[in-house]
């Protein structure tokens, strides 16, 4: 086997184990170019492309090994799978970024790792890949690394310096259920790294607020992942623990694994049979969002009572449901918080209605063109003469107009898409 043919054999096994981490997202920084470098994160800069299930494939996106010392059972690179195991060197890593990116498939690097030997020696060559990517070829794309708990400070601070979103993953909502499926690993030292780059992250932004030239450290911040669905958590627990993550560590992003079954042996996971949770994942976004846009408690979302998000209806909607003594929402007087709140509009349009009342009061044609879904916010809000609100509506009549208007949009669309067809 030659080698070009050796290089291929190895992305194809390491850019395969790589899909199963999800947090690849290379929004929130700005690195800029000079007219030495090479690529840039501004202007055009990272060009996006998505799987059907909304998975993020825009960047070179691969694993420096899929060896690993460790046996998590969830884990499709645990030591004792049998399937392929390849490594690439660090000069194979910098140099198919550089080719990649030279041709024009990528924008940037995400670089995870299986762990092989410690730690340390893992980390060190990621880093180094950074390093020789920034410094020898000076380039200016993204880099998101995939560091390793356990991993010395000082090459966790290296890290930091020379890639634009550091990750460090949770890998399941819990301490108990890592510790179940995921024997040899600590919680202790995931937590450990996040509070560092927290830290650090915050320190540096406070210097270059100070001191112009100061070095830029993980611009992009810091993201996590956990996997759902391989451990009995509800969707309450799961949210809880994302919302001690943002609240103790400032993350950028919490990312959402639907567990993919690959053993079939392992009483403690699924059955092999199992289809991955996409629906659950989504439901989970959409929760994460209205956390961090929309102003919400987890605790109003998800209760002891409603532990489990609804399949059928979205978070914010279900919640509406079941308070309905807020509403009626009055567009044209109400605080932009609690327009925020309506099911059917979104932050950007709640923007937009805030500011166009400034000018006269908003009626129903004119919230159609600002672009909320009327089907939706029309059983929760009133406007400019109407007296159509139904204080004494049942929640499960609302539920199920809205839901038959899905269902006719639905076969609408089915409709329209078969008559183009034929």
């Amino acid at each position: 086997m030659n080698n070009h043919d050796r290089i291929h054999e190895k992305l194809s096994i390491l850019s395969s184990a790589a899909k199963y981490d999800v947090s690849c997202s290379s929004s929130g920084s700005k690195r800029s170019n000079d007219k030495n470098g090479l690529g840039n994160t501004t202007g055009m800069g990272i060009c996006h492309s998505y799987t059907e299930d909304g998975r993020c494939v825009s960047l070179l996106k691969i694993l420096l090994t899929n060896y690993c010392i460790f046996d998590c059972a969830y884990c499709v690179s645990r030591k004792s799978n049998d399937i392929k195991r390849a490594a690439f060197t660090v000069e194979e890593v910098v140099s198919l970024t550089i080719n990649f990116y030279k041709r024009n498939y990528i924008e940037g690097l995400f670089l995870s790792s299986g762990i092989f030997k410690d730690a340390d020696y893992t980390m060190e060559r990621l880093v180094l890949i950074a390093k020789k990517l920034r410094l020898e070829q000076r380039f200016n794309g993204y880099i998101h690394l995939k560091t390793i708990p356990g991993a010395s400070q000082e090459l966790m601070f290296e890290a930091g310096l020379y890639a634009d979103r550091i990750s460090v993953n949770i890998e399941l909502p819990t301490e108990i259920s890592l510790k179940s499926l995921a024997p040899d690993k600590n919680f202790k030292d995931i937590l450990k790294p996040m509070s560092y780059f927290n830290k650090s992250i915050l320190g540096y932004k406070s210097e270059k607020k100070l001191i112009k030239n100061a070095p830029k450290f993980a611009p992009a911040g810091q993201s996590t992942q956990m996997i759902i669905g391989a451990t009995p958590e509800t969707d309450k627990e799961v949210m809880l623990s994302a919302q001690k993550l943002y609240h103790q560590y400032n993350m950028k992003r919490v990312y959402y694994s639907g567990y993919i079954p690959i053993r079939d042996n392992d009483a403690r996971l699924p059955s092999i049979n199992t289809a991955p949770p996409l629906l659950r994942e989504h439901r989970l976004y959409q929760t994460d969002w209205l956390m961090r846009f929309y102003g919400f408690d987890v605790n109003e979302i998800l209760n002891n009572q409603h532990d489990t998000l609804d399949a059928d209806i979205d978070p914010k909607l279900s919640w509406a449901l079941r308070n309905l003594h807020e509403f009626p929402v009055d567009i044209n007087h109400d605080s932009y918080e609690k327009i925020l709140r309506v099911p059917g509009i979104g932050f950007r349009s709640a923007q937009q209605i805030v500011s166009a009342r400034k000018f006269g009061k908003l009626d129903w044609e004119q919230l159609k063109k600002i672009g909320i879904a009327i089907n939706r916010a029309k059983y929760f809000i009133i406007c400019r003469s109407d007296n159509s609100f139904a204080k004494d509506a049942l929640p499960s009549v609302i539920r199920h107009k809205i839901l038959a208007t899905y269902q006719s949009k639905f076969k609408s669309t089915i409709s329209n898409q078969l008559e183009l067809f034929l």
